[in-house]
């Protein structure tokens, strides 16, 4: 419980009115803080970058961004890629890499947690999405 506070605490800390994107590259592979249902959320397990099916998501565990093989995953705990994951809100500003890697630089003040979270989990993405979702809903 402590982690899903923190979690808030620091997810909003970033901006209470920006809304915080992640893009690996140049690619806009959804929305961090947008609500449950939003279609560019990373919490809709039905839309592109939430469902465990799609190429996009973070939560396919056999995909580029959610595999803990690929070095664009923020599942990948050794990665120090520049594919990984960077969260921007609509103005441009970078608020870190979103990674579990909590030793990469410019990483998210959420590493921590977000390792915490995955490892309870046991790496299984669904209930990964449903911690981390619950906590910023």
């Amino acid at each position: 419980m402590k982690i899903v506070f923190t979690l808030i605490c620091l997810i909003f800390s970033f901006s209470v009115f920006a809304e915080i994107n992640l893009y690996s590259d140049k690619k806009f592979i959804g929305c961090l803080d947008c609500g449950r249902y939003d279609s560019d959320s990373i919490c809709n397990e039905y839309g592109n970058y939430g469902s465990k099916y799609s190429s996009d998501s973070v939560f396919n565990e056999y995909g580029t961004y959610g595999s803990k093989y690929s070095s664009s995953s923020p599942w990948n705990k050794y990665s120090s890629s520049d594919d990984v994951p960077k969260a921007i809100d609509g103005q441009g500003n970078f608020y870190g890499y979103f990674t579990i890697n909590k030793y990469r630089s410019n990483s998210m003040n959420i590493s921590d947690d977000l390792e915490d979270i995955y490892e309870s989990a046991n790496g299984d993405l669904d209930v990964v999405r449903e911690i981390l979702c619950d906590a910023l809903s």
